[in-house]
């Protein structure tokens, strides 16, 4: 089920963004000891990491990890754990217990076991911030990939490698059933051909080819946040 929210503008929908989540956060630490939120990587959360950053709530007891990482050291320009260092874990949310899912080693596998150990305390998520690409691939499940198929299974291990055409590097992706059990799923796109890509994934029902449809089809809602 997927509920589409429109903006007029860009900074519009990143407030907007920060300020549900934020909401959320509170929600969920008036019952729990502590929350944890999922985000994206990329340039297109950036905004969004800024203003959740000013947010006051009780950040001490919130976990923020990464939908996905790219196999490289926080020293790289591709880092997503650098982004968020540097984006989102400053001023009030400076206080928020950061869990990687990215470990020093040859490969993704070699690391795999002990990341998956520290992800134990993030999980269920009670918030997860997820970004599309053109080709409909959500996290690092990307279409083609090699580990899609298990990634996508209910039964899949709630982290994987994957390595995927088009991609320069392996990656660790959160999988399909750790995303959809989210308390609560927020998809952010922004842009006319990524628009047309959502119609698209809205439009189908075969998720190898689209994996975003895993999200937008799940049982509960699925809230889209879009602008140009």
């Amino acid at each position: 089920m997927t509920d589409i929210r429109s903006y007029d503008t860009r900074e519009q929908l990143m407030h907007s963004l920060a300020e549900k989540v934020a909401s959320e956060l509170r929600a969920a630490l008036e019952t729990k000891d502590s929350a944890s939120l999922a985000v994206p990587g990329g340039t297109t959360p950036e905004p969004f990491f800024l203003n959740l950053r000013k947010q006051d709530l009780d950040w001490e007891k919130v976990f923020i990890l990464l939908t996905d990482e790219r196999f490289v050291p926080e020293s790289s320009p591709r880092s997503n754990s650098a982004l968020i260092r540097r984006s989102l874990l400053q001023e009030h949310a400076a206080k928020a217990t950061y869990v990687p899912l990215y470990m020093a080693g040859d490969a993704p596998e070699e690391v795999l076991q002990d990341l998956c150990a520290g992800l134990d305390q993030a999980l269920p998520l009670d918030i997860c911030v997820l970004g599309m690409g053109t080709d409909m691939h959500t996290a690092s499940l990307f279409p083609g990939a090699d580990l899609l198929n298990e990634a996508l299974s209910d039964a899949a291990p709630a982290l994987l490698p994957m390595r995927a055409p088009g991609a320069p590097e392996p990656r660790l992706t959160l999988t399909a059933p750790v995303l959809k059990a989210a308390g609560s799923v927020h998809l952010l796109i922004a842009g006319e051909e990524k628009k047309t890509a959502l119609e698209q994934a809205m439009n189908g029902q075969d998720e190898f080819e689209a994996p975003v449809r895993a999200i937008l089809n799940r049982d509960q809602s699925t809230l889209v946040h879009y602008a140009d």
